[in-house]
């Protein structure tokens, strides 16, 4: 299988290289920058791509490369600072911007030599989306300039011979206009790329490689009921029948009614099913505990060990498997990336689990692949297209310690919310949507008398791939149903607000 390898130097937006990538149909992966020459070997990628980074190359102590890696006979892209690291160890040299015009950020009009493959088949002149504060002062022997800006004349540098590019700018963003143009040239036009890649092999890997891994082992799944689960769960039945036993814990902290959604939804298939009733003691983990971390690894080793007593029911049970995918690692922290939130199902395990091992078929999947995926596994619908919902559920949904009445507050608030967006019609306009119950308290006027009660919290986003979102624009008159209903319906709610924050720089949840 042809692939690309990502080598991750801890940018923001190294994942959406990844989805780009495999937009254009060919298969990549992301992996530490600390990948040693020998692994790279192994893994006989077409070309590599180097991604952005927070540092400056000049810096003692920041991400190199074995300079053995331009000797491999592979094409090579250099993404901002991956460009920067390519034009300094190839014997140029990168600088501070000595003027403030020669520091981009932003969406910057473009200059491309449409000679160069890399910008074949564009325009000349474009927008592509700047962040860099360093300059390359010096071109390496072998290379020319291919893109330039107002304000720098080393946008861009290609060495065609030994088919070596670097761009200051990122292609991955949708602001750089023409960037997966861009990729798709490097991809195509010189790593020689056929574009074989498509969900339907990606199954096919998958389910080979899960019974070679299990063999005549037995898997308990952590179902949760959300998308990602779900599909994990087809995708493992199909790979090994009854070895695999599904354990849906019903921690106390769904959604209204969901617990038994859940339930009737996979009595339908032909799996082990089994549902935990655990509300109390996962709220008694949880008494009194405020901080979102903390809220997230108490959820994550509860979850395993409410799998290892189930494991002990079953009989002897090798493999825990979790739907975990990309977003949840990457959030988590992985390579030179920083911890965003740690995920109850990677960063909030425990440091001992009692299983041979964990088996994460999806992990290197991005949301919309998951769906595609479910669709493969010929799941219906309105399981494949279901809004995600997080595994710690509303514990971090309700900021501040979690208790059953917040809970309960919370979940027909939550539902109203959901209720009027779907008679509205707005839900197909919509990733995920949900709200959350903050832990300001204000001052309120109902029924002549006076309220202190709290402030509850609406949270919409439109999103491609969930690694970015933008705030949704809800109609004003359904919004504002939704909170005369809330503060009608709901006991101890007084004040709604809408959250108008994009990601970045906010997250798509709030803890």
């Amino acid at each position: 299988m042809e692939r690309i390898l990502i080598l991750d130097f801890g940018g923001q937006y190294n994942q959406l290289i990844a989805r780009r990538v495999r937009e254009c149909h060919v298969y990549c992966e992301v992996h530490p920058y600390t990948m040693p020459l020998e692994e790279i070997r192994s893994f006989s990628p077409i070309g590599i791509i180097f991604t952005g980074g927070p540092n400056s190359v000049y810096e003692a102590g920041s991400p190199q490369v074995d300079p053995a890696i331009f000797e491999l006979g592979i094409p090579v892209l250099g993404i901002c600072y991956g460009c920067q690291l390519l034009a300094q160890v190839l014997g140029g040299q990168v600088t501070p911007a000595q003027e403030d015009s020669a520091r981009e950020y932003g969406k910057t009009v473009t200059w491309y030599d449409r000679s160069c493959p890399i910008f074949q088949g564009l325009p000349e002149k474009s927008v592509s989306w700047m962040s860099h504060g360093d300059y390359m002062a010096r071109v390496p022997a072998g290379f020319r300039l291919t893109a330039h800006s107002a304000a720098c004349a080393h946008v861009a540098i290609a060495d065609e011979v030994r088919r070596f590019y670097g761009v200051q700018f990122h292609p991955e963003v949708s602001h750089t206009e023409y960037g997966t143009r861009m990729l798709h040239n490097f991809l195509y036009e010189v790593c020689g790329a056929r574009g074989t890649w498509s969900m339907a092999d990606y199954k096919n890997t998958a389910i080979g490689q899960i019974r070679e891994q299990v063999g005549q082992g037995r898997v308990l799944l952590a179902l949760s009921g959300g998308v990602d689960s779900s599909v994990c769960a087809a995708l493992l039945a199909e790979a090994i029948g009854d070895q695999l036993t599904c354990v849906f814990v019903d921690h106390g902290l769904m959604r209204l009614n969901e617990g038994n959604e859940v339930e009737a939804a996979f009595a339908k298939w032909s799996m082990n099913f089994v549902r935990v009733d655990a509300e109390e003691r996962f709220l008694t983990k949880l008494a009194d505990e405020s901080d979102p971390e903390r809220k997230r690894k108490i959820i994550g080793e509860e979850f395993i060990r409410v799998f290892e007593e189930e494991a002990k029911k079953i009989g002897t049970v090798d493999y825990l498997a979790q739907g975990t995918i990309y977003p949840d690692v990457i959030e988590s922290g992985a390579g030179a990336a920083a911890v965003i939130k740690s995920h109850h199902n990677v960063g909030g395990l425990p440091d001992y689990v009692d299983f041979k091992e964990i088996i994460e078929p999806l992990r290197l999947l991005f949301k919309d692949e998951v769906r595609q995926l479910g669709r493969e596994l010929g799941l219906p619908e309105y399981l494949v297209s279901r809004q995600p919902f997080p595994g710690p559920g509303l514990a971090i949904r309700i900021i501040g310690a979690v208790t059953k009445e917040k809970a309960d507050t919370l979940r027909q608030a939550d539902f109203i919310f959901r209720d009027e967006i779907a008679r509205a019609g707005e839900a197909r306009n919509l990733n995920q949507y949900f709200a959350v119950l903050t832990d300001t308290r204000s001052v309120g006027v109902m029924g002549d008398g006076r309220t202190y009660d709290h402030t509850l919290a609406l949270r919409a986003v439109t999103t491609d791939d969930f690694m970015t979102a933008d705030w949704a624009r809800i109609p004003y008159e359904v919004l504002d149903q939704v909170s005369v209903r809330i503060v009608n319906e709901v006991k101890g709610i007084n004040r709604i607000v809408y959250d108008i924050t994009s990601k970045p720089p906010a997250t798509v949840e709030w803890e």
